[in-house]
């Protein structure tokens, strides 16, 4: 059997190299399909952080313009000029009304942008996981098998949920705030000191303890982020394990051990997950409070020199205190933004990186040559390619010097000498040599994790062997193109593998060109036309569940019909009966039978009486042939075969 499967994958902080290669790959997803939503993207938050600070100094300036005007009005009263003085307050009214007014159109025009660009960046966001979603799955569809067997189905579901979704909120959220934040301190910086040197100092200098304290608390808040992500995929795992095993559960009373399991699981992502919103939910009202401390202290010394009459040499007036009261607050917030938004970045980085590490994981390789066509019989018996459905199959084996030879696909499969393991030094199978030829029936029988099922992997080269050679038709299976072979093969394994479709479309996953008479034609000859015709939509009926909704020898006939319908020279029956009772299993090796007839059968069974009639029964025991002939044969030698099929021990 396959290696067992290894733990999640481990999640961690990333160096800050790989942050940088990490990054960079998901800027090329970016710039390859969404450049010009990103551009405009950026542009607009420019535009808007732009417009959020004018409103700011045209208030200084408002300020300003009603003191000076208060001032003059009231020297033109002490002199008793009235009308000088009303027309002073008329003309400083009318300037601010334009301002106001102009404030008003910036302030729209900041919305506006504000509005497209949030409409830019869930655009980019949603696209760039559609196209990432969408190599993550076509790439896991190119993977060899042996990847799947080495890791849990939860933790690979946690890359396309959790991981996929967080660098979504990281795309569409975090990154444009931490844009717009990085923005608004540069354009507010610039501001304070077109304003006031002397306070925008002040500004820098009150503000480095909110930078520290912000450092410290987004650094632990990331690092929990990002354990509460692995541990949320381990959580994920367990109860979805828990949930397959329902039944085991119940039967064993194990209600009690299930919830401890999942408590101690549920226990550890709370912990996480409370102290990373606990360090994440401080830092906003820290960086607040400071903020309001750092808009008194400013209040404070901005008054101070005016009082003191320092305002000639500063360049401080009443209005660029208000001005520095406004923009202190918007230097101040965008430094807590960029903290809060920093610990959704570290785990987006994270989660980037899982993602890739599938996305880069090598796909199956696949050196084969060799094609399957469809054929006809020339004069003299030698298949002939041809482009039309012929129900006869040849293999095209191009040659090095240019020319091409075509072999009848017949289902002759024989090993020489093989050896294989799944992890080095550990052999699983140790000089395998066999034969069947077309139309033989060949079982294998022996105790579980002999490397009966190991077999039948090397067979469909779901694993590749380590020494010896194996051939099918005369040809090494490492030259023949793996899907051709694979197609060449029918199995119909113990678990039945169902999808959510009707019948009719589950049959067809054998040959998904197979026309309604061919899908029903292939039930009758599976015996499942008749518990069929009793569903209630017939072979329209929805299978749920991956057909939950029918009993197991319902599904292994389908499973037998889906092989029936791909008309396979060889077949692989693995342990195909062991999961239903005598009566249903009488109905499916019926179905079986019919498939078989005239193909080259490799049979795993347990039940021995199902192999009897077996041309060939090869005993295997601790990755070796021990015995091998036909059922008399065997039962004649009263070795490890006889012991199986009679319960006697060997004298």
């Amino acid at each position: 059997m396959p290696p067992s499967r290894g733990k999640a994958m481990a999640r961690k902080p990333l160096s800050a190299k790989e942050s940088k290669g990490t990054l960079k790959r998901l800027f090329s997803y970016i710039f390859k399909y969404y450049k010009f939503e990103f551009w405009m993207g950026i542009t607009c938050i420019l535009v808007s952080t732009i417009t959020g600070v004018i409103p700011a100094l045209l208030t200084g300036q408002i300020v300003d313009q009603l003191d000076t005007a208060l001032k003059t009005m009231n020297e033109y009263i002490k002199a008793g000029n009235q009308i000088a003085a009303t027309n002073t307050m008329n003309e400083a009214l009318a300037y601010i009304g334009i301002e106001i007014l102009i404030v008003v159109g910036i302030i729209l025009v900041g919305l506006t942008c504000n509005y497209f660009y949030q409409i830019l960046m869930s655009k980019l966001g949603q696209g760039t996981m559609k196209k990432i979603r969408d190599d993550l799955f076509n790439h896991m569809q190119d993977l060899p098998l042996s990847y799947f067997d080495t890791r849990t189905r939860g933790d690979l579901m946690s890359i396309y949920t959790n991981d996929v979704d967080t660098l979504r909120e990281a795309i569409s959220r975090s990154l444009p705030m931490l844009v717009q934040s990085s923005f608004t301190m540069i354009v507010v910086l610039v501001s304070m000191f077109i304003r006031s040197w002397a306070l925008a100092i002040a500004v820098i200098v009150l503000v480095i303890p909110t930078v520290l304290i912000s450092k410290t608390v987004s650094g632990k808040s990331g690092k929990y982020f990002i354990s509460r992500q692995a541990a949320m995929a381990k959580t994920n795992g367990y109860v979805e394990e828990m949930i397959n095993g329902q039944k085991v559960i119940k039967v064993f009373n194990y209600e009690k051990r299930a919830k401890a399991g999942f408590d101690k699981v549920n226990d550890e992502l709370c912990y996480h997950a409370t102290k990373a919103s606990r360090y994440a939910s401080l830092l906003m009202p820290i960086v607040n409070q400071l903020g309001n401390l750092q808009y008194v202290i400013i209040a404070i010394i901005g008054a101070g020199i005016i009082v003191s009459g320092g305002a000639s040499w500063t360049n401080i007036t009443v209005g660029t205190i208000v001005t520095f009261l406004s923009l202190s607050k918007q230097f101040t917030q965008p430094i807590g933004n960029l903290a809060q938004q920093a610990s959704s970045v570290f785990m987006a980085m994270a989660g980037s990186a899982r993602i890739f590490a599938l996305i880069d994981t090598p796909a199956e390789k696949d050196e084969g040559y060799v094609e399957l066509c469809n054929a006809i019989e020339g004069k003299d018996g030698e298949p002939i390619e041809c482009q039309e459905t012929t129900g006869k199959w040849a293999w095209k084996h191009p040659h090095g010097d240019g020319t091409i030879t075509y072999t009848w696909l017949k289902g002759d499969i024989t090993f020489t000498d093989v050896d294989f393991s799944y992890v080095p030094g550990k052999p699983i199978l140790k000089n395998i040599s066999l034969y069947a030829k077309p139309g033989q029936k060949v079982a294998f029988v022996g105790p579980t994790g002999a490397g009966k099922t190991t077999i039948t992997n090397l067979i469909n080269r779901f694993y590749d062997i380590e020494d010896g050679k194996i051939r099918y038709d005369g040809i090494n299976i490492n030259k023949i193109k793996k899907k051709d072979l694979r197609r060449s093969l029918g199995m119909v394994l113990q678990d039945t593998v169902l999808f959510t479709g009707t019948v009719k479309e589950n049959i067809r996953y054998g040959r998904l060109d197979a026309t309604d008479e061919e899908v029903e034609a292939a039930a009758k000859l599976a015996n499942a036309d008749s518990f069929i015709r009793q569903l209630p939509n017939g072979y329209d009926t929805v299978l749920d569940k991956a057909g939950m909704n029918l009993s197991q020898g319902q599904r292994q006939l389908l499973s037998i019909a889906r092989a029936a319908i791909a008309n396979p020279p060889a077949m692989i029956l693995d342990e195909a009966t062991s999961s239903i009772d005598s009566r249903t299993e009488k109905l499916v090796q019926e179905g079986m039978d019919a498939i078989m007839k005239g193909r080259t059968v490799f049979v795993i069974a347990h039940r021995l009486s199902t192999v009897k009639d077996s041309d060939v029964i090869m005993v295997i025991d601790d990755g070796e042939i021990i015995e091998r002939g036909n059922h008399d044969e065997l039962i004649a030698k009263k070795g490890k075969y006889y012991q199986l099929y009679t319960g006697n021990s060997i004298k």
